[in-house]
């Protein structure tokens, strides 16, 4: 597939060179342009973009910024992403990184919150694992002390791309059900950054 990753941090740059290691065409970008992603870019085999250029071509585009730095992201990006897969994995962090938003502090699911702001339907993954774990701990499928990793939306045919793709990351992927049930994967629930296996979440 070809995919593109916006955020080379901890959790994007770490999904971008998993995904090259696994045969897919990846181009990274963040919001200070090609040359800032350049050197990441050509050392994990990718491709380095301008943000303004992310979405065009893709299967599928991982949102791996902070969920602030959602309202940043220009307006138009998603606009002609027709069925590109917009994969979310941001986590809302009041008092601790992040300023309070109003429609979370009163109970609106994290992912509605996203998919709302890029105006683009989105799958929420990647997000209920921590860092460490995504870097450090997968595991061919099959093996003994695999983990999990859940995925929700509301597409059951985006969501179960998305599925093969955590699948690909090394982890056993979990049906989150819904978009509107991606909560439970939300930061303070049972099933966050707890390094469960499959049967455990």
């Amino acid at each position: 597939m070809n995919i593109g990753v916006i955020g080379v941090g901890h959790i994007g740059g770490t999904l971008a060179e998993k995904f090259v290691k696994a045969g897919h065409q990846v181009s990274v970008a963040n919001s200070r342009g090609k040359e800032a992603v350049r050197a990441f870019a050509e050392k994990i085999g990718a491709a380095p973009s301008d943000i303004s250029e992310i979405v065009k071509g893709k299967d599928v585009v991982i949102l791996a910024v902070p969920l602030p730095a959602i309202e940043k992201i220009p307006r138009d990006l998603f606009k002609d992403a027709g069925k590109t897969i917009v994969v979310d994995t941001s986590n809302y962090y009041p008092d601790l990184r992040d300023s309070h938003i109003k429609e979370l502090d009163e109970g609106k699911t994290e992912s509605l919150w996203v998919s709302g702001k890029i105006g683009h339907p989105i799958i929420k993954a990647f997000n209920n694992v921590l860092g460490d774990t995504l870097a450090e701990k997968g595991r061919k499928k099959g093996d003994e002390g695999r983990l999990a990793a859940a995925a929700a939306g509301d597409s059951a045919e985006d969501k179960a791309v998305v599925m093969r793709l955590i699948d690909e990351a090394g982890f056993d992927p979990v049906d989150g059900g819904t978009l509107e049930e991606s909560w439970r994967q939300q930061p303070g629930t049972p099933c966050y950054c707890c390094d469960y296996n499959k049967e455990e979440m």
